[in-house]
């Protein structure tokens, strides 16, 4: 059953909001649960690499393993270049193993097509780190194939920007308006079980004021799981980061806002405490004498002479933002994250699509009646 979502009901402007700039937030961070555990386990970067090393293990034990000698934990790129220029029997593992998440993905799908908040889904946009690759590319676009020929009228589409910058992008549609008429620029912060990302957002409103074309101008990644620091060394960190990067900006000439936004694991109350899904951030983040919030406000006080605004929501929400601009044909649609977890999020548009949305059922599949 779904233990959690964060959208609470009547919660307008403020941190983990439900009602957006552009957009209702109709749930996130939904945590269902099996026999097994979280199914969202299932449909995570690790679990692709358990069923690798399944498949690589019933291989060594009939003979051999196509891929003896190698790392247990292939890269992403090491991945892509054995389905691309492996033998042919290194890159069927590899494929077989596309297969068996892709299963495991569809699966976690169907579980979350009978939530309330995802009944009426027309189109999933998935992310993470996992899917900048030629393998996960290959696992979502096989889960969706098997999502439509089982009748379900859900398209799974990659997230447009590369999922480094989805989740600063995001940001953007975070800000109040009155942002967007003076500042050509914002600072925005994704914060991840294994990295930390700062960087500037350039609004580009010239281009396309709907933020289709806004992108990132400047980014610093810290890969924090590498060096296993205490919650106080890390937000030092993140603070060093965000004078750099402000500083960079304004010394090359961009006006950037008095705003901060934040996307941050968990379940974000709206006082901008964690209240809990943070346990893969280096210590305790949801510590009732911790607030992400003001430790930001604290390091970084004002941004071009101007007291800085911040606002946080869950990392999910704010990636799935990214392709805010280009979900307008739909009313409804969602977004999962592969990558250390299973982010999710489910969104609805406040403006209707002009062609009235895709007919549906209360189950994510093709209502026959309006098909025909």
């Amino acid at each position: 059953m779904a233990v959690a979502t964060a959208a609470k009901t009547g919660t307008n402007g403020g941190h983990g909001a439900e009602e957006l700039p552009s957009v209702t937030v109709s749930s996130y961070n939904l945590e269902i649960r099996d026999g097994d555990g979280f199914i969202g386990d299932k449909a995570s970067r690790g679990a692709f690499m358990d069923h690798l090393a399944e498949l690589r293990g019933y291989l060594a034990d009939a003979g051999e393993d196509p891929l003896a000698g190698r790392d247990a934990t292939p890269s992403k790129s090491e991945l892509d270049e054995l389905i691309t220029k492996g033998e042919a029997r290194e890159a069927a593992l590899v494929l077989s193993a596309v297969e068996r998440f892709a299963q495991s993905l569809a699966f976690v799908i169907r579980r979350f097509l009978r939530q309330k908040a995802w009944s009426a889904v027309e189109r999933i946009v998935v992310g993470g780190g996992f899917r900048e690759s030629r393998v996960g590319e290959l696992a979502i676009a096989r889960a969706g194939i098997i999502l439509q020929s089982e009748g379900y009228a859900i398209e799974l589409v990659p997230v447009r920007h590369h999922p480094d910058e989805a989740g600063l992008v995001g940001s953007a549609h975070l800000a109040p308006k009155w942002i967007f008429e003076a500042y050509d620029s914002l600072v925005a912060i994704d914060i991840g079980g294994s990295n930390i990302r700062v960087g500037i957002v350039e609004l580009r409103q010239d281009k396309a004021p709907d933020l289709s074309k806004a992108r990132v101008w400047e980014t610093e990644l810290w890969r924090h799981a590498d060096e296993e620091p205490s919650r106080e060394e890390a937000v030092k960190r993140l603070g060093k980061m965000l004078a750099q990067q402000i500083k960079h900006a304004e010394k090359e000439g961009l006006r950037v806002a008095p705003f901060i936004g934040v996307g941050c694991p968990g379940l974000i109350e709206a006082d901008g405490a964690i209240d809990r899904g943070a346990q893969n951030l280096p210590g305790n983040w949801s510590s009732s004498r911790f607030n992400l919030v003001e430790s930001i406000r604290e390091m970084a006080p004002e941004i071009g002479e101007h007291q800085t605004m911040v606002v946080m929501h869950n990392d999910a929400v704010v990636q799935g933002l990214s392709e805010l601009p280009f979900m307008q044909d739909v009313e409804n649609w969602a977004v999962l994250t592969i990558g250390t977890g299973l982010g999710n999020a489910s969104y609805r548009n406040r403006v209707k699509p002009k062609n009235g949305g895709k007919g549906k059922d209360d189950k994510g599949k093709d209502d026959k009646s309006k098909k025909d």
